[in-house]
């Protein structure tokens, strides 16, 4: 009897890079580079000024690269696990968001999610709810 597991993998790998689901990576991989580039230039020469704006962008940048990286692997625990990390970016998203309003200057520096993504034309708020109604009708 031939081993079906090896089969089903792939086939459920190209669902969710299949489509839409092809500009959703690509996204994302934008986002690692955006978000690691930036923490860890500042990391290196501003992290005495902005010691939290700049752990919150390379929190950032860890997140976008794990859902990539989910995105790309495929299967259903990937895309639990990516869907729970999308839910966990919109949280971050939303806190450090309203968090920036409201207190300014608590971050003398921006975040990747400062003022909900302003700085990144809004795709911080956007690139999560989008990713969970995608994997959402990928099960």
């Amino acid at each position: 009897m031939p081993d079906t597991t090896t089969t089903a993998a792939p086939a459920a790998r190209k669902r969710l890079v299949s489509g839409p689901g092809t500009l959703l990576v690509w996204l994302y991989g934008v986002m690692v580079v955006g978000a690691l580039s930036r923490s860890a230039y500042q990391i290196s020469t501003q992290f005495d000024r902005a010691p939290l704006a700049i752990s919150l962008s390379a929190v950032a940048a860890v997140v976008y690269a794990f859902i990539t990286y989910s995105l790309v692997r495929g299967g259903e625990t990937a895309r639990r696990a990516a869907l729970v990390c999308c839910a966990a970016e919109l949280t971050g998203v939303l806190v450090v968001g309203t968090w920036t309003l409201l207190r300014p200057e608590e971050f003398p520096e921006p975040t990747v999610w400062s003022s909900f993504g302003m700085g990144y034309l809004f795709i911080p708020v956007i690139l999560p709810v989008t990713g969970m109604l995608w994997l959402r009708g990928r099960r």
